[in-house]
């Protein structure tokens, strides 16, 4: 008989993990599923209808803590690392964000180093569609290997880039990056929080389901149980996108889900002015196909969220589409929710408290200066943009048609320069993407990275990463980079440096080994 599968899931009782453990249960019989969660009263009420099933085994602990991370590690077969600390919790605790998506992932491949298991142990490392950040139209299509560009202050995509790094650089034999994008599902509609301002009207996601996500984990496993995953899968990045039917703007899905409850004008509802018009993260995808041609997880449209939403309401949907059929109904029901909108836009993290208090710097993120938001028209002026299918290249700077067993030193010294760096290196082995190169950037920074990292990854000097958002700068500097900048800023912008507070170097290590 073989051998069950055994598998370390992080995560369990998040959106994505949650649904996951449901999902990668019904193969029980070919499993042992070992799942970390912090003990809370919520976690185990959570998990409690599980335990009965022989195959799951709880861990009380944290990812933070090496020897939680080790004791399930232990004999792995795989690990499914979905767990962490994200937005809008993120925005809040960035110190946390960046223990937690950070310290997490380098437990994990310390643990599976130690145990001496990097031939057993395939790691699943779950990344995000915010480490490419702002891509507002016209470059709202994009693709793995674009440049990385964490919005300013978002502290946990800055996190999650720091991670990934790590994994791909971490020499494991066995790894993958799997980009999540938006997860739709209850939880996204139940969201009550700033973060619902930051997310431009005329910004795009290419989303994909709760289920869908849990369905793609299940999957992978079965496929890696059956030997179906090879060189082709372990040892690159994916973006996680549901294709075309996941496709939407935010003005079109704020449309449909208002017009479900009966109001058909926005303005009844929320300001324009509330609404950043650039800073967040989201892009429709040019080879989120790829990993559903291996993983065939997709089965959901926006149909489902938009179910999910009116679901979440309940009887207040009912009641509301009553309401805002009688006279003088939708403004009626649409100041109800602009008070409550309101008052989220005015907390710490939100666009109004950043315009009433004059936060200069955040109006320069958010809108590029104080002018430039009070000339935002209102919904009924509102021009949005409609050219949706157009696609304007991102350029990797190498020839991407070359088959990867040619990759030499000419097209690393070429997509350098195209980065406004040089390779210091003087040799690389012809179709190595994995080895380390010498590398200095724009700035002056010497750095290494692997082929992988830099071209597949989007990834370029750790230093500037983990300094600043100094993108200004670097625009000038980079022209790499610079396709996914100019674009979306004026000349006569006001140029700023953002600090960052908190980087991976300031994690503390809790190896204790």
């Amino acid at each position: 008989m073989m051998a069950k599968q055994r598998i370390f899931l992080t995560g369990a009782t998040g959106t994505m993990g949650f649904l996951g453990v449901q999902e990668l249960l019904k193969d029980s019989d070919k499993i042992e599923l070992v799942v970390l969660v912090r003990d809370t009263d919520k976690n185990k009420e959570l998990l409690e209808p599980f335990t009965t099933k022989g195959c799951l085994e709880i861990v009380l602990g944290d990812l933070v803590d090496y020897q939680s991370v080790e004791r399930c590690v232990r004999d792995a077969d795989i690990v499914l690392h979905v767990g962490a600390f994200v937005s809008p919790a993120a925005d809040y605790y960035p110190e946390v964000a960046m223990q937690v998506n950070y310290g997490s992932s380098v437990n994990i491949i310390k643990a599976i180093k130690a145990l001496r298991q990097e031939q057993k142990t395939r790691f699943v490392y779950i990344g995000t569609v915010a480490e490419t950040g702002d891509r507002m139209p016209p470059i709202h299509w994009g693709r793995v290997g674009d440049p990385l560009k964490p919005s300013v202050y978002d502290y946990y995509a800055v996190s999650k880039i720091a991670a990934e790094r790590h994994v791909v650089e971490s020499e494991l034999p066995y790894w993958v990056s799997l980009r999540q994008t938006g997860i739709m599902g209850p939880a996204m509609a139940s969201i009550e929080d700033a973060i619902m301002f930051h997310n431009c009207l005329d910004n795009v996601l290419e989303y994909v389901s709760d289920k869908d996500s849990a369905i793609l984990l299940r999957n992978l496993c079965a496929k890696e149980r059956n030997k179906e995953l090879g060189s082709n899968f372990w040892g690159h990045i994916f973006n996680i996108g549901g294709g075309e039917s996941c496709r939407v703007s935010t003005y079109d899905m704020y449309t449909i889900m208002f017009g479900a409850i009966g109001l058909k004008d926005l303005s009844y509802a929320a300001d324009t002015k509330w609404y950043a018009t650039r800073n967040f993260h989201g892009q429709y995808y040019l080879d989120s196909d790829k990993l559903n041609d291996i993983l065939d997880f997709r089965h959901d449209s926006m149909q489902y969220f938009y179910d999910a939403y009116l679901k979440n309401l309940g009887g207040t949907a009912t009641a509301a589409r009553i309401l805002t059929k009688l006279p003088g109904g939708q403004k009626f029901m649409g100041n109800i929710l602009k008070k409550r909108f309101l008052k989220l836009a005015q907390t710490e993290h939100g666009t109004v408290n950043f315009t009433e208090n004059n936060r200069e710097e955040h109006i320069a993120a958010y809108w590029g200066s104080k002018e430039a938001w009070e000339a935002i028209p209102d919904f009924k002026d509102f021009k949005h943009f409609t050219d949706w299918d157009t696609v304007v290249p991102i350029n990797h700077g190498y020839d991407e048609n070359k088959p990867e067993e040619t990759l030499n030193l000419e097209d690393i010294n070429g997509a350098a320069h195209f980065r406004g760096g040089k390779c210091l290196s003087n040799e690389m082995i012809t179709g190595d993407w994995m080895s380390k190169l010498h590398f200095e950037c724009a700035f002056g920074h010497k750095f290494e990275a692997s082929p992988r990292l830099v071209l597949e990854g989007g990834h370029w000097c750790p230093e500037c990463e983990r300094e600043s958002w100094n993108y200004y700068e670097r625009a000038k500097k980079d022209p790499f980079f610079a396709q996914v900048w100019t674009p979306l800023h004026d000349k006569k912008e006001k140029e700023y440096t953002y600090p960052k507070i908190v980087s991976e170097l300031d994690v503390t290590d809790n190896t204790n080994a």
